[in-house]
């Protein structure tokens, strides 16, 4: 069946990087890498240069057709910045690819400015999340204010001078009161969450209708359950043991034993229920895939071609 998709494997796609430098140093790296990430330097220079090169390649066409409807309307047309989206699941490492993406297009001399927004910042406060019962449903859908969202992004997509957003402590598992992240007109800018991509309801805008390019972080679910599971023991043996962590108890109350099963039954009862029913769904929405094996390492890119 013809598709709207080319299959790059990963030796094709490390080609594409051609000549692209590498702007960035193994300490640099593992400043921007996740906890349990293994990404390396190899792993940068074979798939995110060629990303980064495409997506710059992207930017520049951007400018050009901002030049071209100049040209039709007989006046300029004022920059905006070039939005990229970035989905996935839990743990499958979308925030390490959204920061080495920030890190690595700032680089480029064309657009120095790059800033990153997640979409944690947009989550509901605990109290209203306990208020409507869906505590148990951070993550999913109806914990966002997705109107909030919409209207910041179209507001940066609008030009605006700047625009302030909430901030999510993942420390304290709630947004912080009365703190704010400023985001001041970007040459890009990157939005990462899980559910990104997903459809607005009918007769609305969502939030990846602003998006220039997209790109959804995949791996088979068992791989991800599995990378979840070491996080949360790796997160109990460093922020957990922190008396300002929401998770705190975790720390000393819980075995191993206990430790792994709680991780288990979040990820069953919680996790991969909104992974399978909301957010892998909207990987056919992305302009390009990135799948990971077991071993986090991308072999196989997809990457709509119209």
């Amino acid at each position: 069946m013809p598709t709207p998709y080319v299959e790059l494997s990963r030796a094709s796609w490390r080609a594409l990087r051609e000549s692209t430098p590498l702007p960035l140093t193994p300490g640099e790296l593992d400043a921007l890498r996740g906890l349990r990430d293994p990404i390396d330097i190899t792993e940068v220079e074979e798939v995110y240069l060629p990303l980064s090169r495409l997506l710059n390649l992207f930017f520049q066409s951007d400018g050009r057709l901002r030049d071209t409807v100049s040209g039709f309307l007989g006046g300029e047309v004022a920059p905006t910045p070039f939005i990229i989206g970035v989905a996935g699941s839990v743990a499958v490492g979308k925030s390490t690819t959204s920061r080495l993406l920030r890190t690595l297009l700032a680089r480029w001399p064309d657009h120095p400015s790059v800033e990153l927004v997640t979409t944690d910042s947009f989550l509901y406060p605990n109290a209203i999340l306990n208020e409507r019962g869906i505590m148990e449903r951070k993550g999913f859908p109806e914990s966002y204010d997705r109107r909030a969202l919409v209207r910041f992004v179209s507001s940066i997509k609008a030009g605006a001078a700047e625009a302030a957003i909430p901030v999510y402590s993942h420390l304290e598992y709630d947004i912080v009161p009365d703190a704010v992240q400023t985001v001041r007109r970007p040459d890009i800018l990157i939005v990462e969450g899980l559910n990104v991509l997903q459809a607005p309801p009918p007769g609305t805008l969502g939030v990846s209708d602003f998006f220039d390019f997209s790109i959804y972080v995949d791996a088979r679910v068992e791989d991800i359950m599995q990378w979840y599971i070491e996080r949360l023991f790796a997160l109990r043996r460093t922020a957990f043991t922190d008396p300002r962590s929401y998770f705190h108890k975790y720390a000393h109350e819980l075995d191993e034993d206990e430790t792994a099963a709680f991780a288990k039954r979040v990820w069953r009862d919680v996790n991969e229920i909104n992974l399978v029913s909301n957010i892998l769904p909207t990987r056919a929405r992305a302009t390009l895939v990135l799948h990971k094996d077991r071993e986090h390492a991308v072999q196989r890119v997809r990457l709509r071609r119209i």
